[in-house]
């Protein structure tokens, strides 16, 4: 059985190309409505309410919406909107597992809590230690 959110998704298409920048930018902007509207199938879906929260999630969403911000071409923001859209279609049809979901969104890809700071690796002593042993 498909829940609403799915169908909404199904109904919303992305159309082929976006006349302008400022089509292309206003559809994204419908895109993130849509996906904050989804939040809360989603946090259903893969039991989040322990690990995260929807504004979390909604500043996840943003930020990487934010991320292509400075693209300028309306063809590659359509790209970057149906890539988005089937993403959203792939976490709502409960497609993903709920590690991706925790991996991707709430720890980001590096494994950080969305922090934008670089650790420094090899600090550890332990860490030294290994490494300057156990290289040939």
């Amino acid at each position: 059985m498909a829940t609403a959110t799915a169908q909404a998704l199904r109904v919303m298409k992305v159309s082929g190309n976006s006349r302008n920048v400022e089509e292309a930018r206003a559809r994204v902007f419908d895109f993130f409505k849509l996906a904050c509207r989804s939040l809360p199938a989603v946090m259903d879906i893969y039991n989040l309410d322990d690990v995260v929260t929807k504004s979390q999630l909604r500043s996840a969403i943003s930020s990487q919406i934010r991320k292509n911000s400075h693209i300028t071409n309306a063809k590659v923001i359509d790209m970057l909107l149906f890539k988005g859209m089937e993403e959203l279609g792939n976490i709502v049809e409960h497609h993903k597992q709920r590690h991706h979901i925790i991996g991707q969104y709430v720890l980001g890809k590096d494994g950080t809590l969305h922090d934008s700071s670089i650790k420094d690796p090899g600090t550890s002593d332990f860490l030294k230690n290994f490494y300057s042993g156990n290289y040939f």
